[in-house]
């Protein structure tokens, strides 16, 4: 398909090119290497005219509200047995989907198994790993508000500028060319570094309150290569893609240094975004440190304030994730246009949503999944 390169993650163009990114973008694989995948057995599946609530509250069949949320799609665990898998617009059980901000979780639990292994301190300052970052609005902050997104540095999250600070992530990451007709003056970073190494205004003293910024998982994962000698995709294959069992090699896309860029880039099958959401349910697996488990999800609640209370009321973010608010305290993956990985230690149940929305973010797609998603819950219990 001769898919708009500046339009290539925007309706209609993602319907198609969410599952076909290596397509369209340079990637670098991470091997799932030569083992077995792990199996899921099957547990009975949900009844074929099963009612969840719709977008208008209305009761409709979970097909219909699975479709209304563009999803590509969709799978249930309940204590590791599948109980619903469906997918949508052409993708399969193999296809690669982009996870969008659903990476950063990823990136975040590699940090946790460092800092299990004294490679990483949480307590000290990004510098100690990055010293460049001592010029930088990062002067100061630590490794655990970088974690919590609560560093103050000064960046632009306007999905929809081309001249915002997650504008210019696009280029520099290789996603999107310079803006046609863009001011010749106006300085594009070439590759995330660069970017990075830019950002020097410190807007609040660090660790004052949350605000999502997805440069700051990029600043982790330039910490992950710094101790390791590795790139990013090695290290997610060699300490949880081989491990864990997975059942497809996936990738990550990459910027002109090959940086991977581990806020969105990541591309997976959906058994292997479930997957990673049962080593979490799983407290770990014996993958993922059970003390870094626990901690995600001691969330900052009294740092979390404004917009994001939308569609997680009460919630919070912790080490790359997102906190319910509700008393399960289930974790969450999100990624724009309706990319979700749920965990719901309550309950024992895991979902992997990938989708392909016509927006970058919607509540009301958002809302609507949460509810269907604790409809199947309150069926299952």
């Amino acid at each position: 398909m001769n898919v708009p390169r500046m339009e290539w993650d925007r309706p209609p163009w993602n319907r198609w090119s969410f599952q076909h990114v290596r397509d369209i973008l340079p990637t670098a694989e991470v091997s799932r290497g030569l083992g077995p995948a792990h199996f899921f057995p099957r547990a009975t599946s949900l009844p074929d005219d099963f009612s969840v609530p719709g977008l208008q509250g209305q009761a409709v069949p979970l097909g219909v509200l699975l479709y209304d949320t563009f999803t590509d799609g969709f799978i249930v665990l309940k204590h590791g047995e599948i109980v619903c898998e469906c997918y949508f617009n052409g993708m399969t059980s193999s296809t690669l989907h982009l996870s969008q901000s659903v990476a950063k979780s990823f990136v975040g639990v590699l940090a946790g198994i460092f800092v299990d292994r004294k490679l990483l301190d949480l307590a000290a300052p990004i510098t100690t790993y990055l010293p460049e970052l001592a010029s930088t609005g990062w002067k100061g902050a630590t490794l655990q508000q970088v974690l919590d997104m609560t560093t103050g540095v000064g960046f632009n999250e306007n999905y929809t500028d081309p001249y915002s600070d997650i504008g210019k992530v696009d280029v520099a990451c290789g996603w999107k060319p310079i803006p046609e007709g863009a001011d010749p003056s106006f300085i594009w970073p070439s590759h995330m570094w660069e970017l990075i190494l830019g950002l020097k205004q410190q807007v609040r003293p660090h660790g004052k309150k949350f605000e999502y910024r997805s440069i700051e998982t990029d600043v982790l994962a330039f910490c992950l290569e710094r101790i390791t000698g590795k790139r990013l995709p090695q290290i997610l294959s060699e300490e949880i893609w081989q491990k864990m069992g997975a059942q497809e090699n996936a990738c990550f896309t990459i910027d002109s240094e090959g940086f991977a860029t581990a806020d969105g880039g990541l591309n997976a099958c959906l058994r292997d975004y479930a997957r990673f959401g049962q080593l979490m349910l799983d407290d770990g697996g014996g993958i993922i440190p059970v003390d870094w488990v626990k901690a995600t999800r001691s969330g900052l609640h009294g740092k979390y304030e404004g917009g994001y209370a939308a569609t997680l009321p009460g919630g919070a973010y912790r080490n790359m994730w997102w906190i319910d608010g509700t008393p399960s305290r289930a974790l969450l993956a999100r990624g724009v246009f309706g990319q979700l990985i749920y965990i719901n230690y309550t309950t024992g149940i895991v979902v992997a949503k990938v989708s392909s929305w016509p927006d970058f973010v919607s509540p009301e797609l958002e809302i609507a999944t949460l509810n269907a998603i604790r409809g199947i819950e309150d069926y299952l219990a």
